[in-house]
């Protein structure tokens, strides 16, 4: 089970090979744009330059997450990160307006393409590993740690792949007399940034506004509970999602006859069975009830 200090760790690293990773791309998509006469490699190059940004505001977003709780934020920090993953989709939505934007030019006001010279595919080539290797490491990082804002870096970062793919296409395309297709190509890219922006959009909206990340997580809840032979039943079950991690409060049943400090202790064991078993979950809130008396909140859920 990861520690605050392994996930932080992990969160650093991979927020450090998106950065140089990016910067390293940019230096060189805009170098071999000019020296090959590509202006879609320049134009990505500065699209890679927005990646840097992105992936500081990533990083900002997972350090933020990682503070812990004070008297203001008494349930942490953690929405800190899915608030960084809208702030990526802004850049998402403009950068694929930006595409539309240059392929209309092209297209609807006629501008001349001149056909680039072929060390500009290579380029093209080598930038669509570099992306899908940085995007995969990103992307599971984030989901080993379960930070919403390096997962939201992850799927930004995949969005280059097709970029590298649009200037590969574009520029052998262009070779063979058809300098138009990385303009046709492009819009179709732009469309798929815009669908990533949308899913990310939907996914940290829910977050944000503490959509439970499962039912199965009820579930293991309820299973860990129910691992001391005191506790007769779980029952009211909320989890308050933070994002990177999750508050809970539930209610379990107990025998009426069980004295004030018994019931506190079975109170306290089942708190810590559900944040040592369950990675996600942070901090937990326990009400015991009798079991022969219906809890008066369970009577008014059923009226």
């Amino acid at each position: 089970m990861q520690n605050a200090l392994e996930r932080e760790s992990i969160g650093k690293k991979a927020s450090y090979v998106a950065i140089f990773g990016n910067i390293t791309l940019t230096i060189f998509n805009i170098i071999v744009g000019i020296v090959s006469g590509s202006t879609a490699l320049v134009a990505e190059g500065f699209h890679t330059l927005s990646d840097v940004l992105t992936s500081i505001i990533a990083f900002i977003g997972f350090k933020i997450g990682m503070k812990p709780a004070d008297e203001e934020h008494q349930y942490g920090h953690g929405r800190a990160e899915p608030i960084v993953g809208l702030i990526i989709v802004v850049f998402l939505v403009i950068v694929a307006y930006e595409i539309i934007s240059g392929a209309y030019a092209k297209i609807a006001l006629g501008e001349v393409v001149t056909p680039p010279s072929l060390i500009a595919a290579v380029m093209a080539a080598i930038g669509i590993g570099i992306n899908y290797t940085m995007s995969t490491y990103l992307t599971r990082s984030g989901e080993k740690i379960n930070s919403p804002a390096l997962i939201a870096d992850g799927k930004h970062q995949r969005v280059d792949i097709f970029s590298c793919i649009t200037v590969l296409i574009g520029v052998v395309g262009s070779q063979f007399g058809i300098p138009i297709l990385d303009t046709v190509v492009s819009v179709f890219i732009a469309l798929i940034i815009i669908n990533t922006a949308f899913h990310l959009t939907k996914d940290n909206i829910n977050t944000l506004m503490g959509k439970i990340p499962s039912k199965q997580l009820i579930e293991d809840i309820k299973k860990e509970a129910l691992v001391s032979e005191c506790v007769k039943g779980v029952h009211d079950v909320k989890i308050n999602n933070m994002g990177s991690y999750a508050s809970v409060e539930l209610h379990i049943e107990l025998n009426k006859d069980l004295k004030l400090e018994k019931s506190h202790k079975i109170a306290h064991e089942v708190e810590q069975n559900i944040i040592n078993n369950i990675e996600s979950i942070k901090m937990v809130s326990v009400h015991t009830c009798p079991t022969e008396v219906i809890c008066k909140q369970n009577l008014e859920k059923n009226h």
